[in-house]
């Protein structure tokens, strides 16, 4: 009842007492998913397989459906339950990314600074990665059934996967229609934010603190900005708020850093953290913000970005995985449009060239972030609102492209072929 009670506070999902739902706990082998300090792929490859012997010898299914990306738990579904399997896939547990990151030996929170200087590590760790893909790929091939949440993510799964057969595209469900995206809501919500009315000179950034989420990236991006035109940006009183949940002391811990980096840059006066809030507060920051910030390189999907375009914030997103492939497709190339504008193209012909059908902003890069915000705030100021208003519009409307109601008759529609019947294996051992 408790879980129930939290999806229906989370997510408004509502289970009918007729359907029978029920919850084989597994508290007392929690144990298996610690992660260890050494060879962690593999070794949390190995905890799942024993978690998945534990928990299939609880309860057998007929069909085994993975959301969590254990790959590794197929072997034991399939090869030794005799379970048909399906998949739903967020993030390959390796890709090719990861691998060319170790090769050209750039540190990353996955690839430790002493590991990339230094050569003999590095090509040590990149047999490790190579070996592991394979596995990888082996395991993830024994699915009857595989979907992904993104084509950036389908790409990947598609290399490593070579023997799984067809790959779905089911993008995750966003409530847009509750934050304000369906066509229903639009001119409301379009006439409310009319000239900056009811919107606040905020920058809002939407994600757990983990590690890739890059949230330094997004504090150096924010003093860059505040330090255009000699500080006069500063003094428009722009801020910036970073919101999401910390798992763990790890995550804690980088808050900390974070604000001591807040402190260095001379920006934390204008930085607010706000940490493990529920979600109506969530809700009330995305009706305030001006901007939203997406600073993740190859996020896998990107259902962040997707809540603020709905919620009519204008977003810049990183330039790469699910944001650039999937999400914001039709990015604002605002120094295109203003070398049109200074040509002798009149600036009608200039705008609807782009701004006009544009759905938000990609950058990758301090100094092309800081251009963005300015270019948003600049432009409400200098009477060209008009600009901003058409790509909040266009963000809400391209939103609806991942609403619920997207999101489940495109999954009904995929895994049901799954349960027609069919003969399955049983094993000596299954009764």
């Amino acid at each position: 009842e408790r879980v129930l009670g939290r999806v229906r506070e989370r997510f408004g999902i509502v289970i009918s007492k007729g359907l029978r739902v029920t919850f084989v706990h597994l508290h007392e082998v929690k144990h298996l998913l610690d992660k260890p300090k050494r060879l962690t792929l593999l070794a949390e490859s190995w905890g799942t397989i024993k978690l998945a012997w534990y928990a299939l010898n609880v309860v057998t299914p007929h069909v085994y459906i993975d959301t969590t990306g254990c790959a590794f738990t197929f072997l034991v579904a399939k090869i030794l339950a005799g379970c048909k399997v399906a998949t739903y896939v967020h993030y390959p547990t390796i890709s090719t990314d990861m691998l060319s990151l170790v090769w050209e030996r750039r540190p990353s929170y996955n690839n430790d600074v002493e590991i990339s200087a230094n050569r003999l590590v590095t090509y040590g760790k990149l047999v490790y990665y190579a070996a592991f893909a394979m596995m990888y790929g082996m395991v993830g091939s024994l699915s009857d059934l595989t979907m992904v949440n993104s084509t950036w993510t389908k790409g990947h799964i598609s290399r490593l996967w070579r023997m799984a057969g067809r790959i779905h595209v089911v993008f995750p469900p966003v409530d847009t229609k509750g934050l304000g995206g369906s066509t229903t809501t639009t001119a409301t919500a379009a006439d409310d934010d009319d000239e900056g009315g009811g919107r606040e000179k905020m920058i809002l950034s939407i994600g757990q603190f983990r590690p890739e989420k890059d949230h330094g990236l997004q504090l150096r991006s924010f003093a860059k900005f505040l330090s255009l035109r000699d500080g006069a940006t500063k003094r428009t009183g722009a801020k910036l708020v970073l919101i999401g949940s910390c798992r763990n002391d790890d995550d804690r811990e980088r808050v900390t850093e974070l604000e001591t980096l807040a402190d260095e840059l001379g920006v934390r006066d204008d930085v607010t953290f706000v940490l493990n809030e529920p979600y109506p507060v969530l809700r009330g920051y995305l009706r305030r913000a001006s901007v939203g910030v997406h600073t993740m390189w190859n996020e896998h999907f990107g259902i962040g970005v997707v809540e603020m375009m709905a919620a009519g914030l204008v977003v810049v997103a990183h330039d790469s995985g699910g944001p650039k492939s999937d999400i914001i497709l039709r990015p604002w190339d605002f120094e295109k449009e203003e070398e049109e504008e200074d040509s002798s193209l009149p600036s009608d012909s200039a705008k609807s060239a782009n701004s006009t059908d544009c759905t938000g902003c990609l950058a990758s890069t301090a100094d092309g972030y800081a251009a963005a915000f300015y270019q948003v705030f600049s432009r409400d100021e200098e009477g060209e609102s008009e600009v901003i208003e058409q790509i909040r519009e266009n963000g809400r409307k391209s939103a609806e492209r991942f609403s619920d109601e997207v999101f489940m008759d495109s999954f009904k529609e995929t895994i049901l072929p799954l349960f027609k019947n069919r003969p399955r294996l049983k094993l000596r051992w299954q009764k």
